[in-house]
């Protein structure tokens, strides 16, 4: 884990000083934003592998960044930290496209080991000679030294399927990440962007399988 980018967003000066300061012990790169407005522009140009968003601010409500931030092609894993936590807040937070939750007062530790888990997660293991890296910077797949190109939605798609690892993604959770929000995005739609995707996947050496989970979904495999 050690030298892997994280990106906070708080503005509690405190409480943001003080995880910045302790995820560098750690071995984290961090950098801090007070604003969701400086935070995106953090993000834009470092390519994180982590994310920690307040809810709670002053310029934005740390859901609706986070889902700004799905919609433009971001799939590092995202904790969010709350002073709130009924059951629909956190429900709400992660249909916005967060992957843990934290209540303020929280230990430290407990950030740590979920941040921890979650990297471990959104790496795809290595297969064969090669490992699966989804690159945000030129919309493109590499593994075993070959690389394939891809559309916008089919960079989506297979950044979400990368970030789950070998777990199975519900089709519904890849017509959210691959078409923007209230698009009509028929079956066959979804299965032809999966049958595109899987052919330039096999193309490379040692690449995992996309395999269908029938009823249910696709995973690497």
């Amino acid at each position: 884990m050690t030298g892997q980018r994280i990106l906070i967003a708080e503005d509690d000066p405190q409480l943001g000083d003080a995880v910045q300061r302790g995820l560098r012990e750690e071995g984290f790169e961090c950098r801090l934003a007070p604003t969701a407005a400086l935070f995106l522009e953090f993000v834009e140009r470092e390519s994180p592998d982590g994310l920690i968003i307040d809810i709670g601010l002053p310029d934005a409500d740390g859901r609706d960044l986070c889902h700004a931030l799905r919609a433009r092609g971001i799939t590092a894993p995202v904790v969010f930290l709350t002073a709130r936590d009924a059951l629909p807040d956190r429900l709400s937070g992660f249909a916005a496209g967060g992957d843990d939750y934290l209540t303020k007062p929280f230990a430290f530790a407990e950030l740590v080991a979920r941040l921890r888990a979650l990297l471990r997660r959104n790496a795809v293991p290595d297969a064969g000679d090669g490992r699966l890296r989804v690159d945000p910077l030129d919309h493109a797949a590499h593994c075993g030294g070959e690389s394939v190109p891809l559309t916008p939605t089919e960079y989506r798609l297979l950044a979400l399927l990368a970030a789950r690892g070998g777990e199975v993604v519900r089709r519904a959770e890849l017509v959210q990440a691959g078409w923007p929000h209230g698009a009509i995005v028929h079956d066959n739609t979804l299965d032809a962007y999966i049958a595109r995707l899987r052919r330039k996947i096999r193309a490379m050496p040692g690449a995992p399988e996309l395999a269908t989970v029938h009823g249910v979904g696709y995973s690497l495999r």
